[in-house]
């Protein structure tokens, strides 16, 4: 695998926004549906044109599988549920990006992904600028939405995991066919817990104010969120060890933060602008930005023809090759 180049880590940014809008989003929807069929609506929305227009990408079934069940049905399910239980969008932004260290942590037990002095200091000082956010916003929610939220990270991290391994040679492909999954078992969820009642009812006033903000966020939520923002996400968790591409997601509780203060009103402290600049410095190191920009300016000849390890430059950065078993390599 090559090294993360400039313009995939802005495309990993981007995802960042995409993502770190989608809360507020969320947040407008949840205000006309509800948690589980929202979710069950938001991926049948896709999941009826795949079926129809695209073919299944060529992963093996059980990362496909995975993928949905990770990414999209346990992630989604606890994050909707928690917000729709008083989860506030900002902070809901920020505890989500546990998935970071969780996705980080699994890619290096069960890949064997290797991590290097840098992305270890940059996880850390992400985990810390995150603390520091969370600890300024803990007060304002609930441990029992808290909780709930920390399980849709998992649920985001064992998405990552799967996706990972799927290594699809077309990710639009698996992104979309991964939100077929998720359709029936929340669907099932939906009927048991919300009813049949409460379901029909969400569909009264989608004329109203109300209803077409939520009927917007439902669309963002489809188009940007999950085929521009996740398409991108599994795009470059196919050509980067997970380590590389996971702290990109911690950008996100920053652009989750701001939207909530400037929309919704939620209190933005200096403590917390602080701790999102920490978060910032974090991903630059653990995604190798960094040394990238230090790699690209000038140095003696000597150090060009040597590497303090021992190893060429283009050896180095295949972590990929190295951190995944040989059995698992297409």
């Amino acid at each position: 695998m090559c090294r993360v180049t400039i313009r995939e880590r802005l495309l990993g940014a981007l995802v960042a926004i995409l993502w770190g809008l989608n809360f507020l989003a969320i947040h407008l929807s949840l205000e006309q549906f509800p948690p589980f069929f929202l979710v069950a609506l938001r991926f049948a929305l896709l999941a009826l044109p795949t079926l129809l227009l695209v073919p299944r990408p060529d992963v093996p079934l059980r990362w496909l599988i995975g993928y949905g069940l990770g990414f999209g049905t346990l992630q989604f399910l606890f994050l909707y549920w928690a917000m729709a239980t008083g989860m506030p969008t900002g902070l809901a932004s920020l505890v989500l990006q546990a998935s970071a260290p969780m996705t980080v942590l699994l890619g290096a037990t069960v890949l064997r992904e290797r991590l290097d002095r840098g992305q270890v200091v940059g996880i850390l000082l992400a985990v810390a600028g995150l603390t520091v956010i969370g600890t300024q916003q803990l007060g304002t929610a609930a441990l029992g939405p808290f909780l709930l939220t920390l399980l849709g990270a998992l649920g985001w991290a064992l998405g990552n995991l799967s996706s990972r391994l799927a290594r699809p040679s077309k990710p639009l492909h698996l992104t979309l066919w991964m939100s077929v999954v998720p359709v029936a078992p929340m669907a099932a969820v939906a009927l048991v817990i919300e009813g049949p009642v409460r379901i029909a009812d969400s569909f009264v006033g989608l004329t109203e104010p109300t209803g077409l903000w939520a009927l917007a966020g439902l669309a963002y939520t489809v188009l940007l969120a999950t085929v521009v923002g996740s398409g991108l996400w599994t795009w470059l968790l196919s050509r980067h060890p997970s380590s590389r591409v996971a702290p990109f997601s911690m950008l996100v509780p920053v652009v989750g933060l701001l939207t909530a203060w400037i929309v919704l009103g939620e209190t933005l402290t200096p403590v917390e602008i602080a701790g999102a600049s920490v978060v910032v410095l974090g991903v630059l190191l653990g995604s190798g930005s960094l040394s990238t920009l230090r790699a690209g300016a000038p140095r003696p000849a000597a150090a060009s023809r040597s590497h303090p390890d021992g190893e060429p430059p283009e050896q180095q950065d295949d972590g990929d090759r190295r951190a995944v078993p040989a059995s698992e390599r297409t």
